[in-house]
């Protein structure tokens, strides 16, 4: 059950701050629900418990009926998703969730940092972010809400001592003015990228023909965020769910050939060539093993 200890409390993202908030408040938490989110998130939510007492229950988010079970069974406090999730851009019917638990008087925070605030505004009691994916250089995050709410979490912030350094909260105003421009040209070059990879002849390869494929890509940077100037590739199975087995990644569907592009602002045409002339490489390394595959013909 979620009785939070005050004085046991880390610092660690914005959503805990939301968590914290309540305890100050007539709705003394007593358990959260999260839902396919990412995965330092769900590692916190699974590994600390024991240090502030309280329990969280996955649900699949798709499976209403299991979360009104749930919502039934504990006296829940919040709802914490990401939407869309990553990487596997799975989205939440957020009205039907906010419905739902609202009707069991917990309250509902989605995280969309992955749409960012240009492409989604969720009407949710509150939401979350990570101001590092829109606004590379800084660490950070935000939490917006009603005035009633984010008044509280104002005041458990100022208690946590976690405030942002100048430099840091500069590199987000600078950052946050260029939002929508870079938004504008990712949204345009991954839906013409989705186009053209559509009518290719992909090849389904395994863990290390993959990592071949993202090896041999010259523009992209190998890293884990998302959302700036430059753009950036990487591998979940052996990047960010690096700790998972075989089988809890497949389990949630992380495959083992899943590639996560994030892309910049450079031009499509030189982003298009490039990945075709990796996938060429990677089919020229898998021919060199398997040379009855279908693609070295």
């Amino acid at each position: 059950m979620l009785d939070i200890k005050p004085d046991h409390l880390p610092v660690i993202s914005d959503a805990s701050l939301t968590v914290h908030a309540g305890e100050k408040q007539d709705w003394i938490p007593k358990c959260s629900i999260g839902t396919p989110i990412i995965n330092s998130t769900a590692r916190w939510f699974e590994n600390s418990e024991e240090v502030i007492a309280f329990k969280a229950t996955f649900v699949d988010m798709n499976d209403m009926n299991l979360l009104n079970e749930v919502l039934e069974k504990h006296k829940v406090s919040i709802f914490y998703a990401d939407s869309p999730s990553n990487p596997l851009l799975s989205c939440l019917d957020i009205r039907k969730v906010s419905e739902l638990c609202h009707s069991h008087g917990a309250l509902v925070c989605i995280d969309s940092t992955l749409a960012s605030p240009i492409n989604q505004k969720p009407c949710t009691d509150s939401r979350s972010r990570s101001c590092p994916s829109f606004c590379h250089q800084v660490v950070g995050g935000c939490v917006s809400g009603s005035e009633n709410l984010i008044s509280k979490i104002c005041t458990s912030h100022y208690d946590l001592g976690s405030p942002l350094v100048p430099n840091a909260a500069y590199m987000i105003i600078r950052g946050m003015k260029t939002m929508y421009l870079r938004v504008e040209t990712q949204n345009n070059t991954a839906l013409k990228m989705a186009q053209l990879l559509e009518k290719h002849s992909l090849v389904a390869g395994d863990l290390h023909a993959t990592m071949k494929f993202v090896d041999s890509l010259k523009l992209p940077y190998i890293a884990t965020s998302f959302g700036g100037c430059e753009s950036l590739v990487q591998q979940p199975a052996v990047m960010s769910f690096w700790d998972y087995s075989a089988a809890e990644r497949a389990k949630i569907g992380i495959k083992d050939n899943l590639v996560r592009f994030s892309f910049g602002v450079e031009k499509f045409e030189d982003l298009a060539a490039d990945i075709l002339q990796a996938l060429q490489n990677m089919i020229l390394d898998l021919c060199s093993h398997t040379p009855k595959l279908t693609s070295c013909g």
